[in-house]
C-alpha cells in the first residue's frame, strides 16, 4: 500500500459549501476507526502543524468532540462540535466551532456543519467531507485561513494511520 500524498481535492460547489474529497488505500472501516478513535486522531489531525494535546470524542448523537493542538509557534488551536448523525463506517454529521481566544463564538445557527461520508470500492475508501456554512463570507474565511495546506498533511497522515491499522 502507498500513501496518496497531497491528493485531497477542494471544490466550492456553492457559495456556502466546501467539498473535500480524498481517496485512501485502506478499507472504510479502518478509515472510520482512525477518524473516530481519540488515540488515533491524535496521530493525524494536526498534520505537520503541531502536536495534539487532546482529542475527546463522545461518539453518539448529541455527544461532543474537542480537539486541541499546540501549534508550531506555541499557540493553542482548538475546535469542538456536536455529533448530529452517526452511521458507523458510513457517515458522520457534526457541527464544527473554531475556538478563537478572546472572540465570541458563532451563534449556534451560524455554526458550520460537517458531513463526512466513507465509500469503499475494491478495498479503497473515498472520504467526502462537505462543509456547509451559512454564508459565502464564512466559507471564504475558512478557505482563506490556509486550511488546504494543513488539510493535505492531515489527510496524508490519516491514510498512514488507517494503513497501519490494517497491517497490525
Amino acid at each position: 500500500m502507498t500513501v496518496s500524498s497531497g491528493t485531497a481535492t477542494v471544490a466550492l460547489p456553492t457559495d456556502e459549501r466546501i467539498l473535500i474529497t480524498r481517496e485512501f488505500d485502506a478499507p472504510k472501516h479502518l478509515v472510520y476507526e482512525a477518524w473516530t478513535t481519540p488515540e488515533l486522531v491524535k496521530r493525524w489531525w494536526s498534520g505537520q502543524r503541531g502536536a495534539m494535546t487532546s482529542a475527546e470524542i463522545d461518539l453518539r448523537v448529541g455527544g461532543v468532540w474537542r480537539y486541541v493542538m499546540q501549534a508550531g509557534d506555541g499557540s493553542e488551536v482548538a475546535f469542538h462540535g456536536e455529533y448530529r448523525e452517526i452511521v458507523p463506517n458510513e457517515r458522520i454529521v457534526t457541527t464544527e466551532v473554531y475556538e478563537m481566544p478572546g472572540e465570541q463564538p458563532l451563534a449556534e445557527a451560524d455554526t458550520p456543519l460537517n458531513i463526512v461520508t466513507f465509500t469503499e470500492v475494491d478495498g479503497r475508501t473515498t472520504l467526502t467531507l462537505l462543509v456547509q456554512t451559512t454564508s459565502k463570507e464564512l466559507r471564504d474565511m475558512i478557505i482563506d485561513s490556509g486550511m488546504e495546506a494543513g488539510l493535505q498533511e492531515q489527510m496524508d497522515a490519516l491514510e498512514q494511520v488507517a494503513i497501519g491499522l490494517g497491517s497490525s
